[in-house]
């Protein structure tokens, strides 16, 4: 390994599931060590063999499906545990197992052993460890808060006895950059043997301070950063892996370290890791968060619009990102406004932009967010353009005994057409019976449902997003029958859609989209 190779250590499958509330199924596990492998992972810690059956499964399960990176299963310091990683993780083409004891007065104090009986503890299991695999990593916990000069002690014994990393953790989360840095820097120089293994640094992020505290511990001489997807872990979380990556690509002028890390693919295992943890990732998360790379600020949005290098300091293409957005809201300007026109199919002089501008203000102050079929309404609303999609009649049969169905007819550009459709539910039968008659890619990305009134003849509001080809429309429709509110609006964004394909695309031939006769 070169001194400026830094490896990555993925724990999201063992720490990050520790979450409370964020247990994986045994076949989302596999999905996301395969894609953690692909993505060029170089250690997949893959879970806690002892734990349970489930866990001992899953992390044999893995070791057998990685093709390229070492996986690693994690134990206490005794040997039952240690036998128990093995057996998981020994049928890898790379396997590793990693020990560890805490080693701080607190931590001492649990099993109540002295120093002496805990160095003699990490002496034998290492040793036992590394008789077994000759890829072993032992870990001091709560290594920031170990008095000194004992914290070397037992990093030399567990050099001595075999371990190939040895790994500082911020157990609580409790250091600083400038501490994590000397920590690293410290061990390197004292202890004896040293210079044969390599330092790892895992750091929690109670402080917030868990990605600049591992990349200090780079600085410091560490060559492994242990880090999951998203943060995900105990309490406030771990360093995040897209955070650190990142910040080694975009800052080599200062940190000339490299990762295997394809980070094309960061994107995707986060939203695929935030779906099956049940862990959402919030809004403004570095990296990966929804607004990462979106601009809302009419400065902002100016500003990206002639140089994009003015408000980023990545390009959103290298985390898997199609490219940057620009929402528009109350703090939005002109130049924004006429950019999204112009790519919504208007190209309006500077009057009729002037008079859309005051009016999207009006609509910008009374909505968080102003959608496309709104400016699309600001822009046509003194049009008289007719509907291409009517619903005239519909009659949903629904019960305990499917299958559900719904007898439709629907007016499409001046002609009647009726069918017929079932589907899971009185609603997916209606839905299925509009596809039936009008066919279309559109896809359904929004169903919502709230009561305007209460009792049980409230008249029920539903909402629905839809998206093709980049384009969203939302519909909305109001009734006290739910299924015929849900029809109304379906149509209404389909001919939303229908619009905006033809403002896009201007030689497309709307009409030539066909409808099923039936």
């Amino acid at each position: 390994m070169t001194k400026d190779k830094v490896l990555i250590f993925d724990t999201t499958l063992r720490d990050g599931e520790q979450s409370p509330g964020a247990t994986m199924t045994h076949e989302e596990k596999l999905e996301i060590a395969e894609m953690l492998d692909d993505m060029g992972v170089d250690i997949i810690e893959a879970g806690f063999p002892i734990a349970s059956e489930g866990d001992f499964n899953a992390v044999s399960a893995i070791a057998a499906q990685a093709q390229n990176a070492t996986i690693c299963g994690l134990a206490r310091a005794n040997y039952k545990d240690i036998d128990r990683c093995w057996d998981a993780v020994k049928h890898a083409k790379s396997p590793r197992i990693h020990t560890f004891i805490g080693t701080s007065p607190l931590h001492r104090a649990i099993p109540n052993l002295s120093m002496d009986e805990m160095a003699e503890r990490i002496h034998d299991t290492v040793t036992h460890a590394r008789n077994l695999c000759d890829n072993v990593q032992w870990s001091p916990m709560d290594a920031t808060r170990t008095e000194e000069d004992y914290l070397c002690r037992v990093v030399e014994i567990a050099i001595k006895a075999g371990a190939t990393t040895i790994n500082i953790p911020d157990t609580v989360g409790y250091t600083a950059p400038v501490e994590s840095a000397a920590l690293i820097r410290m061990l390197i120089n004292k202890v004896p043997g040293a210079d044969e293994v390599i330092f790892a640094t895992h750091c929690h992020n109670d402080l917030g301070m868990a990605t600049a505290n591992s990349l200090a511990a780079v600085e410091g001489g560490a060559r492994q950063i242990e880090c999951t997807i998203n943060g995900l872990g105990e309490r406030a979380g771990n360093t995040a892996l897209e955070e650190v990556v990142m910040a080694l690509k975009v800052r080599g002028d200062i940190m000339p370290y490299t990762t295997g890390i394809d980070t094309r693919k960061i994107m995707n295992i986060s939203r695929r890791v935030a779906t099956v943890s049940g862990f959402a990732v919030q809004f403004n998360k570095a990296i990966v968060g929804k607004n990462a790379f979106a601009h809302e600020s009419g400065i902002h949005q100016d500003g990206m619009l002639k140089n994009r290098e003015t408000f980023e300091v990545m390009k959103p293409e290298d985390v898997g990102l199609a490219g940057t957005s620009l929402p528009l809201g109350k703090h939005s300007g002109r130049a924004a406004l006429r950019a999204k026109l112009k790519e919504l199919g208007y190209d309006l002089a500077d009057n009729q932009l002037n008079d859309v501008f005051v009016r999207f203000k009006d609509l910008a102050d009374r909505k968080k967010e102003v959608f496309d079929d709104d400016l699309m309404a600001l822009v046509t609303q003194n049009d008289s353009g007719e509907d291409r999609l009517k619903l005239k009649s519909l009659r949903v049969v629904c019960g305990t005994t499917g299958p559900q169905t719904a007898d439709m007819v629907m007016e499409v550009d001046g002609t009647d057409v009726e069918t017929s459709a079932t589907g899971d539910g009185p609603v997916d039968a209606t839905f299925n019976a509009v596809k039936a008659i009008f066919s279309h890619g559109a896809r359904l990305q929004l169903y919502q449902v709230s009561a305007v009134t209460e009792g049980t003849d409230a008249q029920a509001t539903v909402s629905v997003r839809m998206e093709e080809d980049g384009r969203i429309a939302t519909g909305q429709s109001a009734d006290t029958d739910t299924v015929v509110a849900s029809a109304k609006a379906y149509i209404n964004a389909l001919n939303r859609l229908l619009v905006r394909r033809e403002k896009s695309d201007p030689g497309y031939d709307v009409k030539g989209v066909s409808y099923k006769d039936t």
